[in-house]
């Protein structure tokens, strides 16, 4: 086995030890030479140059959760989607628990679905999040449940035009048999090749659903499973991936009560409209997550407090008329920051006050001086991170959950 890397990234020991051969600084294509398969980094364009010509010369390639999903004999539930999707895969990990049953969430949330290898008992469930970056190498994925929660353009620097994005994601359905589920919304499912049987999910504006809102109750083929107001997690789009969620476990065998104890208790997770705490009487979120305007957008609407609102990235290429209409009305102020902060500003600026900043803690303290009782502190970007903070959405919304806290007054976790 070859590791290739174009950097010389640190921790590459543990590798060497194992007794794989480790070349840095190398953009692979003499070492395509000795290859006869290439397993790519969902971060890798097909456009480099050791991929390209893989594939000219016929030597397979795949990508990192299609390698994993090979080597582990486990039933797989993927599910992807333009936003929501770690929010998902940790509410169905909390129904497999919940339920007493053993389970993994793994993928684009943060542990390689390949780490796990020979490291589950054969009964366990591996719950994956599955990016368009990692679907887009698929071969032969085939997860006994397939999620597809949400489409909406993004990425488009990557995959170029909406058509291959959507494409991308499709391909969560491509290779599954009739053995194999498929849920989500019926229009989504209806572009879904494969065999699997269909659990359609329809919101509370439509009817027919496998999966529904019917008098405030959610239902599953017409039995009511929970309450819709008693879930916890906050938002419209939520309640969308709560009823992908319900779905992909009842169609599982979950037992009801299980799906619904776990839809009761939990709060959601990390960087994704996260309460992190009040200063100034205003509630500070962090949705360091949103890297689209979608994403953005669904944040937006989930609140009825005026919104301060901090922006800005890499927007890859995006368009934010969208963003601009559901600023309008909701947000008090538009703080933008990073190296595309005046591509936001153009849309937003005719609707709302904006300021560009220099920097995420510059934005912070201008927030703190604009909020007052009863209004919102968001920090959802709508734009990638990578300008300001290579390790991601994570080290961006780490460094406002710190900046939040250091504030005069700062209470945490709020309710």
């Amino acid at each position: 086995m070859i590791a290739v890397d174009a950097a010389e990234p640190p921790g590459l020991e543990p590798l060497r030890e194992e007794g794989i051969e480790v070349e840095t600084a190398s953009d692979g294509l003499a070492e395509l030479e000795r290859a006869r398969a290439v397993v790519k980094s969902p971060g890798v364009p097909a456009e480099a140059p050791v991929i390209a010509a893989a594939r000219e010369r016929g030597i397979p390639v795949l990508g990192e959760l299609e390698l994993g999903w090979r080597l582990l004999p486990n039933r797989f539930v993927a599910v992807t989607g333009t936003n929501g999707k770690t929010t998902t895969v940790e509410l169905l990990g909390e129904m497999w628990r919940a339920a007493g049953l053993p389970v993994a969430v793994a993928g684009n949330v943060g542990t390689a679905v390949t780490s796990l290898v020979g490291k589950l008992e054969p009964e366990a469930t591996v719950v994956c999040e599955a990016s368009s970056f990692q679907l887009e190498d698929s071969i032969a994925f085939d997860p006994e449940v397939g999620v597809f929660l949400n489409f909406s353009p993004d990425h488009l620097d990557r995959h170029g035009t909406v058509a291959d994005y959507r494409a991308a994601k499709l391909e969560l359905f491509a290779h599954q048999d009739e053995d194999d589920v498929a849920v989500g919304p019926t229009d989504l499912l209806a572009d879904a090749g494969g065999a699997a049987r269909r659990v359609t999910v329809t919101g509370p504006r439509e009817r027919g659903g496998d999966v529904a809102v019917e008098e405030g109750w959610i239902t599953w083929e017409g039995a009511r499973v929970i309450e819709a107001a008693s879930i916890r997690l906050r938002g419209r789009h939520n309640l969308d991936n709560a009823l992908c969620a319900v779905g992909a476990a009842l169609a599982s065998g979950l037992p009801v009560e299980a799906v619904a104890g776990a839809l009761a208790g939990f709060a959601g997770g990390e960087h994704r409209i996260e309460e992190i705490g009040r200063a100034g009487g205003a509630l500070w979120v962090n949705d360091s997550k949103a890297t689209n305007v979608a994403s953005t957008v669904v944040a937006l609407e989930a609140f009825d407090e005026p919104v301060v609102l901090i922006a800005g990235g890499q927007a890859k290429g995006q368009e934010f008329g969208e963003l601009a209409r559901a600023a309008r009305g909701r947000v008090r102020a538009a703080l933008l920051i990073g190296e595309d902060a005046g591509v936001v500003e153009e849309a937003l600026g005719p609707v709302v006050e904006c300021r560009r900043l220099s920097d995420l803690e510059e934005a912070v303290g201008a927030a703190a001086g604009i909020a007052g009782e009863g209004d919102v502190v968001l920090l959802s970007p709508a734009c990638a991170s990578f300008d300001l903070y290579p390790g991601g959405y994570e080290e961006r919304g780490a460094h406002f959950r710190a900046l939040a806290a250091g504030l005069p007054g700062f209470s945490g976790a709020a309710n």
